[in-house]
C-alpha cells in the first residue's frame, strides 16, 4: 500500500482507515504523551488506536453530514486523551489538510479543520479550567497538598506547552500569567505583560466588547467565545479567536479569569495554502484538473463568453523519456512545457496541467478557429526544442485536440468529452499533429461505439448466427468446403456486414469471446451435416486472427467444440491471415502446429498477394494456400499487362510449395479458366452466387447432390 493509499480516508471503514490513523499516528508521535492507555499496549500501538476511533469520528464530519460538531469532537478527543502539545495540533491540522485535499471539497474541508481547531481550543480551555478548579479546591485543605501540587504540576505542562496563548488574570482583569505562546504572539516579554490589563492588549474600537463579555461572565454564563484584534508590541494588528472564562471562589465570587487565544491569521494562511495545493499542480505551478474544470463550468453559465475554444495538448510517448531518463528528467520536460504554454497563450487563455501529460488551454471569445490552430502550432514548436541533459537534446511532439463552439448553455462535461476524443483522433491520425472537432463524425463514431458496446448484449439476445460462403471445385463445380461468417442480426441496424462486426469486436476486446461461439456454432452445424451425409459433408472453413491465436485456450476450445459437435478434426480448417506468422510467439505457433498434428487444416490466406517469407511459412504446417484480390484480378479480361505479369509470378511460385491453392473473390468464368491454368483447385465468389448461406441451405444443398 502506497503512503497515497494509506492516507486516504476512504468511505469504507476498513484497512484505509486504519492506515490512515496509522499515518497520523507517525506524524504526531514525537509531541505526543498518551495519558490513558492500557499499560500492556506499546505507545505507537495505543496512539494508533485511540486515532483509528477519532478517524471514524472525523470521515463523519467530512463526508457524512458535513457537520462541524464532528470534527470538534475530533479537536476535543486529543485534548481529553492528552494530546495538548502546540505542535501535536499544528502537525495535525497539516497532516489532516494535506492528505484530505484531493478527496474532499475544499470548502467542507476547510470548515473540518477550523472546527477541529476550536474543538481543541475549547477542550483545553476546559481542561484548564478544571485543573484551576482542583488546583483550588485541593488547596483548600491540609490533606490534599500533595494532589493539589500535582493539579499545579499538570496545569503548568498543559499551561506551558499549549499552542495556544493562555493568560490567567484576576477579577479586575490584570495579568497575573501569561504562557510562551502569548508572548510570542505578542512579541513581549513577560515583565510588560504580567501586571498590565489585558483590555489594554485589545484594539482600542474593540475594547467595549471586551467589557460586554465580562458582564455576561459574571452575569453566569460559563465562557464566551469572541473574534477580535490585538495589538503586537510593533503595533502590527493580530487577528484572534478568544475563549473567556471566569473561575469562581468558593462564595461563588468571582476569583479568576482564564483567557486562551487563537491566532486567526495562521489558521486562514494555512487555508489559503491547502486551497492553493488543492486547486494547483505542484511541478509545473499551473492550475490543476479540478481548478480547469472550475474555470469551464464558470465559462459556460450564462455570464460567460459567448463562444470559447477548448485546446488540449496530449505529449506523444512520454513515457519513453520517462523510461530512458527517469522521472527527474520527465519533470523537467513537463515544465518546459509549461513553460512554452505561458509564452503563447498567457493572456490569451486559462492554463492548466489536467493529466500526467496533458495540457489544457481556455480561451473565451477567440477570434476564430484558424487563430486558435496557429497559436497550438506555434506551442507545439516550441516544444521540439531540445532540453539538454548531459549529451542528449530531449524534445517532445504532441497531438492536439481543439473544440470551438457557443459557450452559453453549453455542458462541462460534454465539452470535455469532446475534446478528449478529438485529440485521440489526432494520435490516431499519426500523432505530432492537431485536429479539429467534427460534430458528424463524432456522430458516426458514437453510433460505431454504441454497437460495439451492446456486443455482448446482442449475443445474450442470440441475435448472432453463422452463415456460410460456399467454395467449388473449379474442375466440376463440386461443393469442396464452405467459409463460415459470423453475422449479426440486429434489431435495428440490421445485419451487419462480417468486416465491421470484426471491427467492432476488435475494439471492445470482444473478438476472443465471439470467437469461441463461432467456432462452436459452426462446428455444431458442421457435425450435423457429417453425421448425416458422411464423407459428401464439405470442411468447415474458417478465419483464426491473431487475437485468437493469443488465448491460452485456443486448443482446448477447439478440442471441446469437435468433442461436442462430433465433427471429424480432418473437416475442420483455419484461414490465416498473410500478416499472422509474424504477430505470433513461438508457444502460439506450437499450438497451430497441435492442432494440425491433430488434423486440423491450416490456409494462409494471402490477401492481396502479400509477400510472406518463406521462413515464416516454414514455422506453420500449412496444408493450402489461398489467394484474393490483386493475385485474381490480374487475371481478369482486360487486366493491365504488370498487373497480369504480377499475377502469373506470384501463382506459378506458389506451386513450387507442393500445397493446394484456391482463390476468393472470382468474379467471371474467364478469371476461372485462368486460374485452373495455374494450378488453381477451388474457388468461391460472385460467380457462385453473392448470398450467403444459411446452415440449413448448406443441408439442402448437399441434400439435392
Amino acid at each position: 500500500m502506497t503512503m497515497a493509499d494509506a492516507a486516504r480516508l476512504g468511505d469504507e471503514p476498513g484497512p484505509s482507515r486504519v492506515a490512515f490513523a496509522r499515518d497520523w499516528a507517525a506524524t504526531i508521535a514525537p509531541t505526543a504523551a498518551l495519558s490513558t492507555a492500557p499499560p500492556s499496549t506499546a505507545p505507537d500501538d495505543r496512539l494508533a488506536d485511540l486515532l483509528t476511533g477519532l478517524t471514524a469520528t472525523l470521515h463523519a464530519a467530512v463526508h457524512d453530514d458535513g457537520s462541524p460538531a464532528a470534527a470538534r469532537e475530533v479537536g476535543r478527543g486529543l485534548v481529553e486523551h492528552g494530546l495538548v502539545a502546540a505542535e501535536t495540533l499544528e502537525r495535525t491540522l497539516a497532516f489532516v489538510g494535506e492528505h484530505l485535499a484531493a478527496h474532499v471539497e475544499t470548502r467542507r474541508l476547510m470548515a473540518a479543520l477550523g472546527a477541529l481547531a476550536a474543538g481543541f481550543t475549547d477542550a483545553l480551555c476546559q481542561r484548564s479550567l478544571d485543573e484551576q478548579e482542583q488546583n483550588h479546591e485541593l488547596r483548600s485543605t491540609r490533606s490534599a497538598e500533595s494532589a493539589a501540587r500535582t493539579g499545579e504540576a499538570k496545569f503548568r505542562a498543559v499551561f506551558q506547552t499549549s499552542a495556544l496563548a493562555i493568560t490567567v488574570s484576576d477579577a479586575d482583569g490584570v495579568i497575573l500569567d501569561c504562557n510562551d505562546a502569548m508572548l510570542a504572539m505578542l512579541d513581549r516579554t513577560s515583565e510588560e505583560l504580567i501586571g498590565s490589563l489585558g483590555r489594554d492588549l485589545v484594539h482600542p474600537d474593540e475594547r467595549h466588547v471586551i467589557s460586554r463579555i465580562a458582564q455576561l461572565l459574571h452575569a453566569g454564563q460559563e465562557h464566551v467565545r469572541i473574534e477580535t484584534r490585538l495589538v503586537r508590541a510593533d503595533g502590527e494588528l493580530v487577528n484572534v479567536l478568544i475563549a473567556l472564562a471566569l473561575l469562581r471562589d468558593d462564595d461563588g465570587a468571582p476569583a479568576y479569569y482564564v483567557t486562551m487565544i487563537e491566532s486567526v491569521d495562521e489558521i486562514r494562511a494555512l487555508q489559503k495554502q491547502l486551497v492553493r495545493q488543492s486547486l494547483h499542480d505542484m511541478q509545473t505551478g499551473l492550475a490543476n484538473r479540478s481548478q480547469f474544470v472550475g474555470w469551464l463550468e464558470g465559462a459556460v453559465g450564462s455570464r460567460g463568453p459567448t463562444t470559447l475554444a477548448l485546446v488540449v495538448f496530449d505529449l506523444d510517448g512520454f513515457r519513453v523519456v520517462n523510461d530512458a531518463y527517469g522521472h527527474e528528467v520527465g519533470n523537467r520536460i513537463l515544465t518546459a512545457v509549461a513553460g512554452h504554454l505561458r509564452s503563447v497563450f498567457d493572456g490569451i487563455g486559462q492554463l492548466a496541467r489536467i493529466g500526467p501529460d496533458e495540457f489544457a488551454v481556455l480561451i473565451p471569445d477567440p477570434m476564430d478557429a484558424a487563430t486558435v490552430v496557429a497559436l497550438a502550432e506555434s506551442a507545439v514548436e516550441l516544444f521540439a526544442e531540445p532540453v539538454w541533459v548531459d549529451d542528449d537534446g530531449i524534445g517532445v511532439t504532441a497531438s492536439v485536440g481543439i473544440v470551438v463552439r457557443p459557450a452559453r448553455g453549453a455542458d462541462a462535461a460534454e465539452l470535455l468529452r469532446c475534446v478528449d476524443l478529438t485529440v485521440r483522433w489526432a494520435k490516431d491520425d499519426g500523432k505530432a499533429q492537431w485536429a479539429l472537432y467534427d460534430k458528424e463524425r463524432d456522430q458516426r463514431e458514437r453510433a460505431r461505439m454504441r454497437l460495439a458496446a451492446s456486443i455482448a448484449g446482442g449475443l445474450e439476445q442470440g441475435e448472432f448466427r453463422v452463415d456460410y460462403e460456399p467454395v467449388h471445385s473449379l474442375a466440376d463445380g463440386a461443393l469442396l468446403a464452405v467459409e463460415a461468417r459470423l453475422r449479426w442480426d440486429h434489431p435495428t441496424e440490421g445485419v451487419l456486414d462480417p468486416q465491421e462486426l470484426v471491427s467492432l469486436s476488435t475494439c471492445t476486446g470482444m473478438a476472443a469471446r465471439l470467437g469461441k461461439w463461432a467456432i462452436a456454432q459452426a462446428c455444431a452445424d458442421a457435425g450435423r451435416w457429417h453425421a448425416e451425409f458422411g464423407d459428401a459433408a464439405p470442411v468447415l472453413s474458417m478465419d483464426l486472427t491473431a487475437r485468437e491465436c493469443q488465448e491460452p485456450e485456443l486448443v482446448a476450445t477447439v478440442r471441446r467444440a469437435l468433442r461436442e459437435s462430433g465433427l471429424p478434426a480432418r473437416l475442420l480448417q483455419f484461414e490465416l491471415s498473410e500478416q499472422l506468422p509474424a504477430l505470433i510467439n513461438e508457444d502460439q505457433v506450437d499450438e497451430l502446429t497441435y492442432l494440425a498434428e491433430h488434423g486440423v487444416r491450416l490456409v494462409l490466406d494471402q490477401v492481396g498477394g502479400g509477400n510472406v517469407p518463406i521462413d515464416r511459412l516454414r514455422r506453420i504446417p500449412l496444408t493450402a494456400v489461398k489467394f484474393q484480390g490483386s493475385p485474381v484480378y490480374g487475371l481478369a479480361e482486360g487486366a493491365g499487362r504488370l498487373e497480369e505479369s504480377a499475377a502469373v509470378a506470384l501463382l506459378t511460385w506458389s506451386r513450387t510449395l507442393g500445397l493446394p491453392l484456391f482463390a476468393a473473390g472470382v468474379r467471371t468464368e474467364f478469371e476461372a479458366r485462368r486460374l485452373v491454368e495455374l494450378g488453381v483447385t477451388g474457388a468461391q465468389g460472385p460467380l457462385f452466387g453473392s448470398a450467403l448461406l444459411t446452415s440449413d441451405e448448406v443441408r439442402g444443398i448437399l441434400g439435392k447432390s
